[in-house]
């Protein structure tokens, strides 16, 4: 899940492929395409306000910038790529100042892991994922409203900050704004006041590290900005409804 935090990702061929099981990750946005299929269970992904339901073998195509929230509320299992526009630079060229009028895939089948082991082989696949989504939807130009530009301003400031202590008002000084404007607008856009969007943004963090790492629980509260155990655990429980050692026994 940590890759999902890189959106400044250099001008390379990058190409990430992970398998999510029961996943939600709060508002972002980052520079790489993003495809996510559902394999098992539902989810729903929203794209810049627009939700899409999503259930076995249904999926979304992301583009670069475009504010989106994964939701899972009961069961899911599903399979996601991530990767640069150079991966695909002819479907790039193409529609690098539009947006999909709908971001929703219909597949007859999955992806494996087995077939995606040379450069070649994933390209060969995220072309036939550009060629449904060309077939399947229109293209609009894209204008990015000066709102949204504000809110990504503000996501780029938790993901570089939330391990300290970040608050809205220290957003507002930093990128000069009122803080009551900025408030009700982060709020319209994510349905979550700052807050509760910087613990969540936190504890997706903890669980990466509870998952790929073996740092004990007190320094990964204090990694991801959490200055008491207390504090991080029952804020754990809040998003993951166990505690930070019960979740990792699990894994």
């Amino acid at each position: 899940m940590y890759f999902f935090e890189k959106h400044g990702m250099d001008e390379t061929q990058t190409f990430n492929y992970a398998e999510l099981v029961n996943s939600s990750f709060p508002l972002h946005f980052h520079r790489a395409y993003e495809i996510i299929i559902v394999e098992q269970g539902e989810m729903t992904v929203k794209i810049e306000g627009k939700s899409y339901y999503l259930t076995e073998n249904e999926g979304v195509f992301i583009f670069p910038n475009q504010l989106h929230e994964l939701i899972t509320e009961y069961q899911s299992r599903c399979r996601l790529l991530i990767f640069s526009p150079e991966m695909v630079k002819d479907f790039y060229s193409m529609y690098k100042h539009a947006i999909p009028d709908n971001n929703k895939l219909s597949l007859n089948a999955g992806i494996e892991k087995e077939n995606l082991t040379s450069v070649f082989s994933q390209k060969s696949i995220l072309y036939k994922f550009c060629d449904e989504l060309t077939r399947s939807t229109t293209f609009s130009q894209r204008i990015l409203p000066s709102k949204t530009k504000i809110i990504q301003t503000i996501l780029l400031y938790i993901e570089a900050h939330y391990y300290e202590d970040c608050t809205l008002k220290t957003v507002a000084q930093d990128i000069q704004y009122d803080y009551a404007y900025l408030s009700k607008l982060f709020y319209q856009y994510t349905g979550m006041t700052f807050t509760e969007y910087l613990n969540r943004y936190r504890i997706t963090q903890a669980v990466y590290f509870l998952n790929s790492t073996d740092l004990p629980v007190k320094e990964i509260a204090l990694q991801c900005g959490y200055n008491t155990l207390r504090t991080f655990n029952r804020n754990f429980r809040l998003y993951q409804y166990r505690s930070p050692t019960d979740y990792r026994n699990k894994r």
